[in-house]
């Protein structure tokens, strides 16, 4: 029989999972990944709302249901399977464990001693599988569960410092997972200094109008090239019309079935005319094509913040595929958030973000986007002389413990010996009042002359400009570097889905047609209207657009999620 290990990734925008033949040295046999996270919502504080407001026993229900799909999709025997390591942040290994979750969700200790809650340890440790309920797999087989630093500061955030290798190396330095849940690490002087920001899961490609995960048909890079018509431009800035887009072309990289980039279509983005035709279709947008778009879209005019300067109001992207406005927004809001992290944790040390001498890129769209094209934007430190682009540091780190038990209990000693400063963006008045500047310049235009003011009206340092081009230092060429024997399987249908049918529903269809991620449908049967939801679809329980727009005040979001099988 042979000896398989599972090493799982629980991301906020999704679960990655691979197959290991421990046989065989530890080759990997078989990748498995969903296109979204199976909990309702954006954003892992949108995972923790769901899980309180529902009930802790549903939300590791939804989980599991989705992990088990994933281990489906490795083509394996499950009776060959010896062990499981997971790793992701606090609320996502305590969903997985149905464990307490009330700590993370409320601060200070007086009002969780008033509610009674015991914070768990959230300790490495090995359990058996028969304790993870309803987890399909052998019994008696060991899962690995590794440490958090302190409650806000969890495995994936230990995982990104130690795969970087920032914690050996004497500079000051910045690690960021680029994700729905932007975890960040800064190291100066022996003391690393943490934080992460619910930047929403545009950067990852979702919340796009046309977005999609790092998958295969995904654009993840764009080039613009102006035409060769010098005497048109000429023309243009003597009227005084600079500020509009500079006539041009739009080359596209997609990703291909093993995951690599490879040339896309050739359009003109005012029209999305087809100039040349590229090795593969896109199908949507990922993150890193979205950074690169705002980073070439503004260098050629097609963009002046908050605005697209198009004719159309849209940048026209191959196969029908668009970039809007509103896509804008969500993506400025994204990209502030993170410099404001920055910025943020630079004051904790009492440094300035030029300071900064090496920047960590981790995660997919820390792995495929462009670096100088997203340094230029203002996602990376602006006087770094070197810039790391690691992977999936995450699932890197359950393969590791995968192959070796001891990884585990690594992670354990330096969590427990690491001089470390968590800070809660959340309470902090410095990350309010820059991410507050960040958005007036994504979303109201404000320029970086008023937003300069600002800064120094509060004592902060000046954001300085890209200097000179860093070295960019690509360690892995994919998110997930070896996809194995048998290659990648992708899970689009992760969701659970929920079926109820509401006493006096007239069927208007309301609920439908306000759901702004289409994850309701409606069916007629004997003269009565059954309910269905994806909840992987459904944007949770922060949304209830569903709820509001039903006249007859019939629908119940919570009921329905919790509805009997």
């Amino acid at each position: 029989m042979a000896k398989i290990g599972i090493a799982l990734d629980l991301g906020t925008s999704g679960f990655r999972g691979q197959a290991i033949d421990l046989d065989q040295n530890g080759i990997i046999l078989s990748t498995a990944v969903t296109t979204r996270h199976p909990l309702p919502g954006a954003n892992v504080i949108d995972h923790l709302h769901f899980a309180l407001e529902v009930g802790l026993d549903w939300a590791h229900r939804v989980v599991i249901y989705a992990v088990n799909r994933v281990i489906d999709n490795l083509r394996i025997d499950r009776e060959d399977v010896v062990c499981l390591a997971v790793c992701g942040n606090p609320i996502q290994l305590s969903l997985f464990q149905e464990i307490e979750i009330r700590d993370l969700a409320y601060a200070g200790k007086r009002k969780l001693d008033a509610m009674g809650v015991v914070p768990p340890k959230r300790d490495a440790q090995i359990v058996k599988a028969l304790e993870i309920k309803e987890l399909d797999l052998p019994p008696e087989i060991d899962v690995l569960i590794p440490p958090a630093v302190r409650h806000e500061i969890g495995a994936d955030a230990l995982a990104m410092m130690l795969q970087t290798g920032m914690l050996e190396k004497d500079e000051i330095s910045i690690t960021t997972d680029y994700g729905t849940n932007a975890e960040m690490a800064l190291f100066y002087k022996g003391t690393v200094f943490t934080g992460s920001t619910a930047a929403g899961p545009a950067l990852e490609g979702q919340q796009i109008e046309d977005g999609l995960l790092a998958l295969p048909g995904a654009i993840c890079d764009v080039e613009f090239e102006a035409d060769e018509d010098r005497d048109c431009i000429r023309c243009r800035q003597r009227t005084g019309a600079r500020d509009q887009a500079r006539k041009g072309r739009l080359k596209t990289s997609v990703l291909n079935q093993d995951m690599s980039s490879i040339q896309g279509d050739i359009v003109d983005p005012e029209t999305g005319d087809l100039i040349a035709r590229g090795e593969a279709d896109a199908v949507g947008i990922t993150g890193t094509g979205v950074v690169a778009l705002l980073s070439q879209g503004i260098s050629a005019g097609l963009i002046r913040i908050p605005k697209i300067t198009t004719s159309y109001q849209k940048i026209f992207l191959p196969n029908g595929l668009k970039f809007t406005e509103k896509d804008l927004l969500e993506a400025g809001k994204a990209i502030g958030s993170v410099r404001a992290g920055h910025i943020t944790l630079c004051q904790e040390a009492q440094i300035k973000l030029e300071d900064i001498e090496t920047a960590y890129m981790s995660g997919a769209s820390g792995t495929y986007v462009d670096a100088l094209k997203a340094q230029e934007i203002g996602m990376i430190p602006p006087g770094v002389e070197k810039i790391y682009q690691v992977g999936n540091t995450s699932l890197a780190m359950a393969r590791d413990m995968v192959r070796d038990v001891n990884e585990l209990w690594r992670m354990k000693k330096i969590a427990d010996d690491l001089r470390q400063h968590h800070c809660m963006f959340a309470s902090s008045k410095v990350f309010e009042k820059v991410y507050i500047l960040e958005l007036s310049h994504w979303t109201e235009g404000m320029n970086l002359k008023q937003y300069q003011k600002f800064l120094k009206k509060y004592g902060l340092p000046p954001l300085t400009e890209v200097t000179r081009q860093p070295e960019v230092i690509k360690t892995v060429e994919k998110d997930i570097p070896d996809l194995g024997r048998m290659g990648l399987e992708i899970i689009s249908n992760i969701g659970h889905q929920k079926t109820i049918i509401f006493q006096r529903c007239l069927g208007d269809g309301a609920c439908v047609e306000e759901c702004p991620e289409k994850a309701i449908a409606m069916e007629e049967e004997d003269g009565e209207f059954k309910i269905i939801i994806d909840l992987a679809q459904c944007d949770g329980v922060a949304c209830r657009r569903c709820e509001r727009a039903c006249k007859d005040k019939v629908f119940d979001l919570v009921q329905l999620i919790t509805s009997p099988e």
